[in-house]
């Protein structure tokens, strides 16, 4: 069983490199099952957000459409 290090909150860690370093003693303590688990849940995260993404895209292009139906079919009259 590992023994697991305290880290405690601190500013040191606002940095690009140190945050950096946080991740690799916060990953030391991670089990490979917990390894695994994180990886499926951002990936899981990941395919959410793209398919919420795309959701967006196509409300927009089909209301750019709708849009343009309607001027024409206005100015058609």
């Amino acid at each position: 069983m590992k023994a697991l290090q305290l880290i405690k909150p601190d500013w040191k860690w606002a940095s690009s490199e140190r945050s950096r370093e946080l991740d690799r003693l916060l990953d030391r303590q991670l089990t490979f099952r917990e390894k695994l688990e994180w990886l499926e849940e951002a990936e899981a995260l990941s395919l959410r957000l793209r398919a919420h993404h795309e959701r967006q895209s196509d409300r927009k292009r089909s209301r750019r459409t709708d849009g343009n139906s309607k001027a024409q079919a206005g100015s058609s009259t």
